[in-house]
């Protein structure tokens, strides 16, 4: 299958198909938190103020992540670079402020965040695919998808050239190759990640405990997905630099939901 940049003009004006799908995640995201603070009889407001932060810090954690990775603070003004790990922390960073700033509880605030985050990158993920970014490596699987004028192609060429991806001798560097769809995986990896902490979100535990089994699941699904990933930044033999901080957010959210477990138990039986 062929995917080409799904591209909206007007006049001199061109919306991407990532651009779209950006502002329908953080809308998504905005939604199912004001849902969840509604179930709890809480001020919706706070989702949307909290999407506001996370837009704002997003957009600078982002930026600053890609300028360290390439070595050149003038990336920060540059249209790419948009490292999801980046933007994720400077997310966190923005919203957690915005929730200490209004005096309200970051944990719980956080368990019902929890759900929207996953449903948001689902939605954010889609957009990767439509511009054909964050492919991944060449296959003959059937469901293989070329992306002849992604960014950047899959060509022989940039396969060996910008992600060193070793290729059998003989091949022309003009020639578009099948990759994994990686970008659909996340999609289905957070969607289902979405639906089960949708379905937890009523049990009874410590706070802490949904964002926990959330950063292990986001942390998991991205570990897993950057083995069929074409990257560049595979600093740690096989392991790309997302799979060393994958690690680092499964601990965190493994220690978070261990701790929550502990305390709902220590509570039950005194």
């Amino acid at each position: 299958m062929t995917v080409y940049p799904f591209l909206v003009h007007f006049g001199r004006f061109t919306i991407t198909g990532y651009g779209l799908m950006m502002m329908a995640a953080f809308l998504m995201s905005g939604w199912v938190f004001a849902h969840r603070l509604q179930e709890q009889g809480k001020d919706q407001a706070v989702a949307w103020d909290s999407v506001v932060a996370a837009v704002v810090g997003g957009l600078i954690g982002a930026k600053v992540y890609y300028a360290i990775l390439v070595g050149d603070w003038g990336a920060l003004v540059s249209r790419g670079g948009l490292v999801w790990y980046g933007g994720f922390t400077g997310g966190v960073l923005a919203v957690a402020g915005y929730l200490w700033w209004k005096k309200l509880p970051i944990l719980p605030f956080g368990d019902s965040m929890a759900p929207a985050l996953a449903a948001g990158y689902s939605v954010g993920r889609i957009g990767c695919f439509l511009v054909g970014d964050d492919y991944g490596l060449p296959t003959l699987l059937p469901w293989g998808m070329q992306f002849p004028q992604g960014s950047p192609p899959t060509t022989v060429r940039v396969l060996q050239e910008t992600f060193h991806v070793q290729l059998p001798p003989g091949m022309r560097l003009d020639d578009v190759l099948a990759v994994h769809p990686t970008q659909l995986y996340e999609v289905a990896l957070a969607f289902t990640s979405f639906v089960v902490l949708w379905r937890l979100r009523e049990r009874r535990h410590a706070d802490g405990w949904l964002l926990g089994l959330y950063l292990v699941f986001a942390g998991c699904s991205r570990l897993f997905v950057e083995f069929f990933r074409s990257k560049d930044d595979r600093f740690f033999g096989p392991f790309t630099l997302a799979q060393v901080l994958s690690v680092a957010v499964i601990s965190i959210g493994a220690w978070l939901a261990f701790r929550a477990r502990r305390s709902t138990a220590s509570k039950a039986s005194a």
